[in-house]
């Protein structure tokens, strides 16, 4: 089995590309010039640079690939336009190519993301007949490219998923609240709620809906199956560390301060002013009902032990 994946690179890229290769699958990557390959590093890969936004770079490439993985994306950038290049443009250039050479395809995978739907507004877990209400660049972006690759369903075989917050080792996102839980002080603007998954899970749904007939065409939220307030989250954390945090009240006008105060832990702030409109909102829970009753899939990790596997992780490779 041959797979293509994009994004490979990154943090769920990295882990998807581990569990390919113990799977059996030939993995070719493809990596832009400026990627770091520290998460990929000594895998037995092959490695293709290019650009989802280049088709001349990927027409080759997809041509004998069995199964596409499309996980490149931004999640956080300089302008709302960069979302769109990147998660629209790209993601419809890669499609046309897989479409037009891929003459051996059995599945495209889009990772999406609950973003792409949006919150919760009436305090119910979202399922996959809600309408979308992204309320973010991001969000948008990505329902976007959903839609392009939904269209494209009827030519070729796809799969969807929309993964909540994805957390586990070499996420760097995560990695600045375990800091700031470290440092004994956390900033506190109520109580919210999430669903999470932990990276390995989602990585074998990846590739369990990809691989199931059953999946073909359908769109899935993956979860660990509970519902958690922020206050969860951060015991959690604070019970993985052995560090209690003094919680700062953070009225919501003051959010917008916690992007210069992030900056003390992260050189990547994950909260920007596309972050803020996300942040408005208290709930971000997804129902994956669907994917355990179609494929049978249960994840196997729950948010207290997932945590302290991902704060071992950060401490063994001193990132904490």
């Amino acid at each position: 089995m041959k797979a293509f994946v994009t994004g490979a690179t990154g943090f769920i890229g990295s882990h998807l590309v581990e569990a390919l290769l113990r799977s059996g699958f030939q993995v070719n990557c493809l990596r832009r010039q400026s990627s770091s390959l520290r998460n990929i590093e000594g895998l037995n890969i092959e490695l293709v640079e290019g650009d989802c936004c280049k088709a001349e770079s990927l027409d080759d490439v997809v041509a004998d690939c069995e199964y596409v993985f499309h996980l490149a994306g931004l999640t956080k950038a300089k302008s709302s336009e960069d979302f769109y290049i990147t998660n629209v443009s790209g993601t419809e250039i890669l499609l046309s190519s897989v479409a037009k050479k891929a003459r051996s395809l059995k599945r495209f995978f889009y990772l999406s993301s609950l973003a792409a739907v949006g919150p919760s507004l009436n305090g119910h877990p979202l399922t996959e007949d809600c309408q979308p209400n992204p309320v973010s660049d991001y969000g948008k972006s990505k329902f976007e490219g959903e839609q392009i690759v939904y269209s494209y369903r009827n030519r070729i075989p796809i799969t969807i998923i929309r993964p909540p917050a994805v957390y586990g080792p070499r996420d760097r996102d995560f990695l600045v609240f375990f800091k700031m839980v470290k440092s004994g002080f956390i900033p506190y603007w109520g109580k919210s709620q999430y669903s999470f998954v932990y990276v390995e899970d989602l990585v074998r749904a990846i590739i369990e809906t990809s691989l199931n007939e059953k999946a073909e065409g359908e769109i899935f939220f993956v979860s660990d199956g509970s519902i958690y307030t922020s206050d969860d989250f951060i015991e959690a954390v604070s019970n993985a560390l052995e560090q209690k945090p003094f919680k700062i009240s953070t009225p919501g006008f003051i959010i917008p301060a916690l992007g210069i105060f992030l900056k003390r832990f992260s050189k990547v702030n994950i909260i920007n002013s596309d972050k803020l409109r996300e942040l408005r909102y208290k709930n971000w829970t997804c129902d994956s009902t669907k994917i355990n009753k179609v494929l049978n899939f249960t994840p196997k990790v729950k948010l207290k032990e997932g945590v302290k596997w991902t704060a071992d992780w950060y401490r063994i490779h001193k990132w904490l």
